[in-house]
């Protein structure tokens, strides 16, 4: 399986009959957790579903879901950012429903639609590792500006395996 992380070499590739860089896309998921503005790359994403209650202790941002005959690890992203679970808003809630890069199924509650961007790579920058290190954002890898209405949104996008660490790379700690 070929693992679809953005790395700064895989901004451009070579276009084999012309000799000439190609500018290559990436689709992002954009949704909104508080006042920040979080995205996901688009083949990590398999489905957006209504909200559906996440169950666990309360005491982490993490709980599960249970979705047909299986349970999914879900996340409270706002309650593990800003350490406070967001507040049912009375319309309706979604859940994106991912998977990080050994295709272990995770949910992340949002309250508002996500959105669906097409950027170019060159627009997608790399986090530095000291913001990373400092911010409770170390979940994100990349950030990008994208203009939205009459609005110019910062962006952050998340690294799935950070988010729902595969087995063997880390402890899942919230």
């Amino acid at each position: 399986m070929t693992n679809p992380t953005m790395t700064s070499s895989s901004l451009a590739s070579l276009d084999p009959y012309s000799g000439k860089t190609t500018n290559l896309r990436r689709k992002l998921l954009i949704f909104q957790v508080g006042k920040l503005n979080l995205a996901l790359p688009v083949e990590f994403v398999q489905k957006i579903l209504h909200y559906r209650p996440m169950e666990g202790s309360g005491t982490t941002a993490v709980g599960l879901i249970h979705l047909d005959d299986q349970e999914i690890t879900a996340i409270d992203l706002h309650k593990r950012l800003f350490k406070v679970s967001q507040t049912q808003a009375s319309g309706r809630q979604f859940l994106i429903l991912a998977k990080n890069s050994i295709d272990e199924q995770f949910g992340i509650l949002v309250s508002q639609t996500p959105s669906l961007v097409d950027l170019p790579l060159s627009q997608i920058r790399t986090l530095p590792d000291s913001y990373r290190r400092a911010d409770t954002l170390d979940m994100a890898s990349h950030v990008t500006r994208v203009q939205q209405m009459e609005q110019l949104l910062t962006v952050f996008v998340l690294d799935v395996d950070r988010l729902v660490p595969p087995i063997g790379i880390g402890d899942f700690v919230f």
